[in-house]
């Protein structure tokens, strides 16, 4: 189990709150990750904690005609938030090769985890992914940002990281290298050769990590020019393989095994 960067206080506050979570709601914490910044490598001093978890209800709750809430949000505070899916919803995303469920999957940063049950998950997940559903969740994900939050002359400067991080991953899927890395580090290592880019990112990276999460500056024309040429060109996808081949049953099964004991 990998803690990265999270301190001991605040690892105990986020375990005591997925205790609290198991008894309020009645449930299973089977695994509980850091996503956003945090599981991406380039937290800001004030940066807040994102915590994602997947559960299990006993077996009773999935035996009702009506369909039951499936997802656990807690209210947002100044240091966490927290929220999780249901094992079936979970499973079932997992199907349709969500790439956001595969990130958590992936997090550099577990607070806990029921070893057993990941392990079959973890066994299944490669045989779910989509390089073409993943490419147009990440390129869809970059031109989104860029457009909402990269126009002005002044920029937050977190926002780059919102924009370059799925566009490396574009480039991570479109060079056959199958699912892309959640550390933004590894993902630049093996996408981005050019230098002068290269040292360009991380003195914004090390920017970024001392600063707010508030923190502005001046558009930075070198990374708009590549942004503007990676968007362009990604508008026209690639040829690359559509389906995922994993099976419905083993699915099935690994829910059944879990929510009987």
């Amino acid at each position: 189990m990998a803690i990265l960067a999270v301190d001991a206080a605040m690892q105990s506050r986020v375990r005591h709150t997925l205790q609290s979570v198991e008894s309020r709601f009645g449930v299973k914490v089977l695994y509980a990750c850091e996503s956003g910044s945090r599981g991406w490598g380039f937290a800001s001093p004030d940066s807040d904690y994102d915590v994602r978890f997947l559960y299990v209800h006993p077996a009773e709750w999935y035996l009702r005609v009506e369909p039951q809430r499936d997802v656990i949000e807690l209210p947002i505070d100044d240091e966490l938030d927290v929220s999780g899916w249901e094992w079936r919803k979970a499973l079932g995303l997992l199907k349709a090769a969500n790439p956001t469920l595969l990130e958590w999957l992936n997090s550099p940063v577990v607070y806990q985890q029921d070893e057993s049950v990941m392990a079959e998950l973890r066994a299944q997940q490669p045989d779910w992914f989509s390089p073409v559903r993943a490419r147009w969740h990440y390129y869809s994900m970059a031109r989104k940002n860029f457009r909402g939050y990269l126009q002005g002359d002044s920029v937050r400067l977190k926002k780059y990281f919102y924009v370059l991080r799925p566009l490396l991953a574009v480039r991570w899927i479109e060079a056959g290298l199958g699912q892309p890395p959640v550390l933004f580090r590894e993902l630049l290592a093996k996408t981005v050769t050019d230098a002068s880019l290269l040292a360009e990112i991380d003195q914004l990276l090390e920017i970024k990590q001392r600063t707010g999460e508030a923190g502005y500056g001046p558009r930075r024309e070198h990374l708009h020019a590549f942004i503007e040429h990676e968007l362009a060109r990604g508008e026209i996808p690639p040829e690359l393989p559509l389906s995922a081949t994993g099976k419905t049953g083993a699915l099935d099964s690994l829910l059944y095994r879990t929510v009987m004991g």
